[in-house]
């Protein structure tokens, strides 16, 4: 890459993260025909996610990117029982539209599309600085007037890192299962079908969740909690629950575990610094750099995607004076409601399993509020 361009750039954009918000950066910026380049940090074999998550089905349609088939999509369309503790207080949300999608395979997806586009990918890259401009990594100075930050929790700002209470624990895995008939009647026990997803909240203080979901010859079990607030990590609370349930649950087909910040979204996306031969130089943040996570389930993949395709459109249209532009759309179309998810989410750490238990059993946290909280970040 480092064929000058006119100016003296390697790229027209370099998106430095490989992962799902920066891959689908790097796609939408080659389709609409900017040189980019992807710096990622480790081997795009370990980039990204490396488990299940819940993506609601626009996100697809307005992230401009193909709804997922299997084996990447691994169900929709299915109810969920959000239960207070372990029961027996509950509310059953009916087709939330939320589809689970194998993130191994999105973001390998995204990243092979973004390459057939044009994109250039470089993996095992160690980014030390950014200067206006320019990325220092291994050594070597890669330059582009428009620099996107999706390098993940805290990006590369050392100013931006999150607060250990700001930080859920979050951990997933799938696990083959032993004996059907017991896992059935695991789901029976709780009122819930086959296909349905069982997520028990507060069973390690407020705000934890255990996701527990059949599919096929595999279960899904998918965890987070706060422990900076002394509470078991999401990776303890997975394990424990796959221990206890032995019997049916069997060994992990795929998995991991990872920090998610929670804060609310920075003000700041975009920055300009200094000028080049070409016009204004950015530096734009994106992803969970941004705090672009809906705090409320702590997750913003959805979110990220469509953030993605805006952030190329400006580009495209304006270059790094488009990256003020961005900044503008994506308050306008999700600041509003990522701070009141940051809220609910504070306040939802002072919740244990009785609290929430008296709301449900009264009608207080109605199957349409729950409803509106799950799928309000996109």
């Amino acid at each position: 890459m480092h064929n000058r361009m006119s100016g003296g750039y390697d790229a027209q954009v370099i998106v430095v993260g490989g992962g799902s918000a920066g891959a689908a950066a790097a796609l939408h910026c080659a389709r609409r025909g900017l040189e980019t380049l992807v710096l990622e940090r480790r081997s795009f074999a370990m980039a990204g996610a490396a488990w299940v998550n819940g993506v609601h089905e626009r996100a697809f349609t307005e992230g401009e990117i193909a709804r997922p088939v299997a084996p990447e999509l691994r169900a929709a369309a299915h109810r969920v029982h959000l239960v207070a503790g372990w029961g027996p207080h509950k509310a059953v949300i009916e087709g939330a539209g939320v589809l689970d999608v194998d993130m191994r395979r999105l973001v390998w997806r995204l990243r092979d599309e973004a390459a057939r586009q044009g994109a250039a990918l470089l993996d095992e890259i160690r980014v030390t600085a950014i200067a206006p401009g320019e990325v220092h990594a291994n050594g070597e100075v890669y330059r582009a007037p428009i620099i996107v930050d999706a390098s993940g929790l805290g990006g590369l700002f050392k100013r931006d890192k999150p607060k250990p209470s700001e930080i859920c624990a979050a951990a997933q895995g799938v696990y083959r299962v032993r004996y059907h008939s017991a896992a059935e009647a695991f789901f029976a026990a709780h009122g819930a079908a086959v296909g349905d997803a069982l997520i028990f909240t507060a069973v390690a203080g407020g705000y934890s969740i255990l996701n527990v979901r059949l599919e096929g010859d595999e279960v899904s079990v998918l965890t987070g909690s706060l422990p900076a607030l002394g509470h078991a990590s999401g990776r303890a609370l997975r394990d424990d629950f796959v221990f206890r349930e032995r019997a049916w649950i069997g060994e992990m087909v795929f998995g991991g575990h990872a920090p998610i910040p929670l804060h609310r979204p920075h003000r700041k996306l975009a920055f300009f610094e200094g000028t080049g031969p070409s016009g204004p130089r950015a530096v734009v943040r994106l992803g969970d750099a941004a705090g672009q996570v809906y705090a409320a389930h702590g997750s913003g993949i959805g979110a990220q995607l469509v953030a993605a395709r805006m952030l190329a459109e400006r580009i495209a249209k304006d270059g790094a004076r488009g990256a003020a532009t961005f900044e503008r759309d994506w308050h306008r179309r999700f600041g509003l409601k990522f701070l009141a998810a940051d809220v609910f989410r504070r306040a939802s750490t002072l919740l244990g399993p009785r609290s929430l238990g008296v709301l449900l059993g009264r009608g207080l946290l109605p199957p349409a509020l729950v409803r509106l909280g799950m799928t309000a970040g996109l």
